[in-house]
């Protein structure tokens, strides 16, 4: 998976990895984030809000983040500033 990524942002704690935003992109029209995760021990710290925020930083501001959320984070990334889509498609796996 991070090898087939071509944006990856980390977050430390001294020697520690804490927290990864890893994202597929095409530099010009969107950025899909495919995972976000934070060490538990280290969730309500801002370290996800910040992986995003350096997430967006990076691709600047032509380019669109998207998302698919596990239904445990829908509420989760309104309160970080992403907006509620009611307008994609999927075609769900089969494995």
């Amino acid at each position: 998976m991070f090898d087939s990524s071509n944006l990856i942002v980390t977050a430390w704690n001294d020697e520690q990895l804490v927290g990864v935003s890893r994202s597929i992109t095409n530099w010009v029209w969107s950025c899909y984030l495919a995972d976000l995760a934070v060490h538990p021990a280290f969730k309500k710290a801002g370290i996800g809000k910040e992986l995003v925020r350096l997430t967006k930083e990076k691709l600047g501001e032509q380019s669109m983040l998207l998302l698919l959320s596990v239904p445990t984070a829908m509420e989760y990334y309104p309160k970080i500033g992403m907006i509620k889509e009611d307008r994609a498609f999927t075609i769900l796996r089969t494995e």
